[in-house]
């Protein structure tokens, strides 16, 4: 029981930061004013952004269990640095094409989520590696 409650506010607490990191991003990118007028529907930016920020969030999950399972997760911990990159390059492009903020449809929720969410698939990524790559040399002395 205590562990689940620990699971879920730990949770919680990633949603949180992850939601405030993709305020920051709007809001340094001067992105975070509302559109005077709201487009509804899915647009081609809108869809590029998710399309971006379902990589990231697949990305994050595969790093995460780079870093969780044991060193022989090589290949899982290069898929999840490469697709966070791939994630956060295209989260940055939406971020620069877009010429409004919020409700423009031009995705800049999205862009700002994937983003994040690349990065911090990238640095679990890379922290996985780094596992390997440790436990690699100390095998090997």
């Amino acid at each position: 029981m205590k562990r689940t409650i620990v699971l879920i506010l730990a949770a919680l607490a990633a949603i949180a930061l992850i939601v405030g990191l993709t305020h920051l991003v709007l809001v340094a990118t001067h992105r975070s004013e509302p559109a005077a007028a709201t487009v509804y529907g899915t647009t081609a930016r809108r869809l590029w952004a998710t399309i971006g920020a379902a990589l990231a969030l697949t990305s994050v999950i595969v790093g995460g269990v780079a870093l969780a399972r044991p060193a022989s997760r090589f290949g899982a911990a290069m898929v999840a640095v490469l697709a966070g990159m791939i994630a956060a390059i295209n989260g940055g492009l939406v971020l620069v094409v877009a010429n409004g903020g919020p409700g423009s449809g031009n995705g800049v929720v999205g862009g700002a989520g994937a983003l994040v969410l690349g990065v911090v698939a990238v640095v679990l990524g890379a922290l996985g590696l780094a596992r390997r790559t440790s436990q690699g040399h100390s095998a090997s002395r």
